[in-house]
Formats: C-alpha cells, structure tokens, sequence
C-alpha cells in the first residue's frame, strides 16, 4: 500500500485504520516522518522568520548572525526536528496506551504495537489541523484540546474494528 494510500484512507476509514496495525512498521516510519519532516520545515520558517524580526531590532546581533549563520541554521532545523520527532512520538504512545485501556474495556484482542500504528492513523487528521493552524500562525489551548478529543474518537472508532478476545 502506497503512502498516498494510507494518508486517504486515514482520512476517511476507521475500519481502515483497524486494518492497519498489520503494515510493515517500515511503512509506518515513513508514513510519521514524512508527516514530522513537514512540522520541522514550518517550524524551521518560523525559526527564520524570528531571527529576522530580531535582527532588524538589534545592531550587534546582525553582526553576530551573519558570522554563524552557516553554522546556526542547519543545527536549529536539526534541533527542531529531533524535538518534533520526540513530542510526535510521545503523544502517539499516550494515545497507544490510552487505546489499550480502551481495547481492554471492550474486551478485544491487541498488542501495543498494534494499537500504536492505530493511534499513528487516527492522529493523521489531527496533525492536518495542526499543520493548518501553524500555518495560520493560530495558537490555542482550545485547539490543542480539540486535537486531543479528535485523536481520541477516531482511535475509539478504530478499536471497534479490532477481533474480540476468545
């Protein structure tokens, strides 16, 4: 299955998203770091984009940022990445244990590893709001909270379609 594939069905099926705890997890890493690389790259325009409004306001700081610049810049889009990679993670194994508890509650079959690549699925249309929203340069702890609930019933959703336990 494609990428493309997996994305769309993401957005669309729970059911799919169900399906989905048996793909490769190579497939898988693809999938979330394609999806971190684009968080990395706005937050890096971001990034940018202050140290410009800075440079503008202070004399002395130009100076020294057109001396490190070549130095600066690729370690800050390292910096960013390693931490969105590290905060994407996170909050998908909190949703993978959150999606545990509820396939023990519903008394069906489930490894962690499964209902991570689960949570991993549901949270596709969450990080789409939250790539919008950065983008829109909207900022919210209501939003977030709409982001969590969203990744929360799509994985509830999903755990529906899991096999029950014998």
């Amino acid at each position: 299955m494609s990428l493309f594939q997996l994305f769309k069905s993401s957005l669309t099926s729970p059911k799919k998203m169900a399906a989905f705890r048996l793909i490769p997890i190579g497939k898988v890493m693809q999938y979330i770091f394609i999806y971190i690389c684009i968080m990395s790259i706005i937050s890096f325009v971001y990034f940018i984009q202050g140290i410009s409004d800075q440079q503008e306001s202070m004399e002395g700081l130009l100076e020294y940022f057109s001396q490190i610049q070549w130095l600066l810049y690729p370690f800050s889009f390292l910096f960013l990445f390693v931490l969105n990679t590290l905060f994407i993670f996170v909050r998908i194994s909190i949703f993978a244990y959150i999606g545990s508890i509820i396939l023990l509650i519903r008394k069906k079959k489930g490894e962690f590893r499964h209902i991570w690549r689960t949570a991993l699925f549901a949270s596709t249309i969450p990080m789409l709001l939250s790539i919008i929203f950065s983008i829109l340069d909207v900022s919210n702890n209501y939003i977030q909270l709409v982001n969590y609930i969203v990744s929360l019933a799509i994985l509830v959703l999903a755990t529906k379609y899991y096999p029950l336990k014998r």
